[in-house]
């Protein structure tokens, strides 16, 4: 969320104008900003404390070229939540457990049901009966030849067909 945003949803919330909701944000940024300088804490109630924390200078190594190089002390800003926020902050890491939980139930017992489907054997094709497969043995796929008639044996005779390459010219 942009300080935009939440200028937007108090302006709406409260009814002012969002100039004047942000003229009341930035100076509430400001003041803490000027006593952490000042003091080094503020603490919020029900929301969380601001600290300004040293940090001692150090060694440390470049990533990229492996040089050792020298880090100076600095300060930063740290914040622990209260107790409020930690608890609605615990309630969503529940809601996030709770939820990939169920997701992964949901998983194994669609894996269950997977491997279930498989232990079931998978239908064998239809052979016939030996009775039903004896009288089709019997009939040939190869046609029986034609009797003989005049001598030929397919029954046809074998004139030339007029246009025909076996065509003699004689008509």
């Amino acid at each position: 969320m942009t300080k935009k945003e939440i200028v937007k949803a108090i302006s709406d919330e409260i009814g002012l104008t969002q100039l004047k909701t942000k003229e009341i944000v930035q100076k509430t940024f400001d003041a803490i900003v000027e006593t952490l300088v000042a003091d080094g804490r503020i603490e919020l109630r029900n929301f969380g404390v601001f600290e300004v924390k040293k940090r001692a200078a150090r060694k440390a190594r470049n990533p990229r070229t492996g040089d050792k190089v020298f880090v100076p002390e600095k300060f930063v800003v740290t914040f622990k939540p209260g107790k409020e926020m930690e608890e609605k902050v615990r309630q969503l890491e529940e809601a996030a457990a709770r939820e990939a939980m169920a997701r992964h139930e949901q998983e194994q017992a669609a894996e269950r049901a997977a491997e279930q489907v498989a232990a079931i054997p998978a239908p064998v094709a239809a052979t016939p009966p030996p009775s039903y497969a004896e009288p089709a043995a019997a009939i040939s796929p190869v046609p029986a030849p034609l009797p003989s008639v005049n001598g030929h044996e397919s029954g046809i005779s074998e004139t030339a067909v007029p246009g025909t390459s076996q065509d003699s010219g004689q008509v």
